[in-house]
């Protein structure tokens, strides 16, 4: 177990776990359009096929039901659609077989596969550390979303807070920190640590009653972490983040509060999402 799920402590009877890209931060179309799309391009030699690529990229990771899916999930998808139109990508049956087995999907079970001798996975290192490389050197102009402090603060009063996000860990301790968001969380957990329902898992288990662990995001990933976790969940709504916040603030966090979320009022809410993310 990774030492920030080692040191996480309960100290109230409710958890909130966040996600960053898409949900708190206002980061996730940047990110996608300058960083993942262009550099797996580049790293893979994909240029002629860039027209096809991109648009596809943005759909499977920003506007579809698989938004916020593992950047390592993303790109298998993007290939097994090149495949389809006749694309030969180099060692593809190796790379789907560490996405689709491997333990955890991030660059550091990367670094064991390749020195363990799983060379045909070096490209994929290659194109994830390219993709953190160019995220770092983004103009710093990324914020969280209008009434994302407010709302984080709101929350921290009545509950143990924690980022749960498949981004880089460094990623989300620059972004947090510098927009003064980390105050408000308990611990900040990325891809390093594990799948976002493992470390809700790892967290609850044993620790809190699963009516009162929430979990909030913006994908259909997070609902189903949550879902796998048997734990509540409240979508932030592509396009309606502003407005998302403010309920969480001022309605959601007061059923979480009186046990009376679960049923109606969330599958309301879920129902909602899935209009907006088909």
């Amino acid at each position: 177990m990774a030492s920030e799920l080692v040191g996480f402590e309960k100290h109230k009877d409710f958890l909130v776990c966040v996600d960053s890209d898409g949900c708190a931060m206002d980061t996730m179309d940047v990110k996608h359009e300058k960083a993942f799309c262009p550099q797996l391009i580049r790293v893979f030699g994909l240029e002629q096929y860039a027209d096809f690529i991109t648009p596809y990229w943005m759909e499977v990771n920003l506007f579809s039901a698989t938004r916020g899916v593992n950047r390592f999930k993303g790109m298998l998808m993007t290939f097994e659609a090149l495949k389809e139109k006749g694309v030969e990508i180099p060692h593809l049956a190796e790379i789907a077989q560490w996405v689709n087995n491997a333990r955890e999907l991030s660059n550091p079970n990367l670094e064991n596969e390749i020195a363990a001798g799983n060379t045909a996975l070096k490209p994929v290192l290659e194109w994830s550390l390219a993709v953190n490389k160019t995220i770092r050197e983004l103009p710093q102009d990324d914020k969280p979303f209008k009434g994302v402090k407010e709302g984080l603060a709101a929350v921290h009063l009545v509950a143990d807070t924690a980022v749960v996000s498949s981004a880089n860990a460094g990623a989300i301790q620059s972004e947090w920190n510098r927009h003064g968001l980390a105050q408000y969380m308990n611990v900040m957990l990325g891809q390093e640590v594990g799948s976002k329902a493992a470390c809700i898992h790892a967290m609850a288990e044993g620790r809190y009653d699963k009516d009162k662990v929430l979990m909030v995001g913006d994908a259909l990933g997070d609902l189903d972490a949550a879902q796998k976790n048997g734990v509540l969940f409240y979508p932030i709504l592509v396009g309606r983040e502003e407005e998302s916040w403010k309920r969480l603030a001022e309605e959601a966090i007061h059923k979480l509060l009186h046990g009376i979320y679960r049923g109606a009022y969330q599958e309301q809410l879920i129902k909602e999402q899935r209009s907006i993310l088909k």
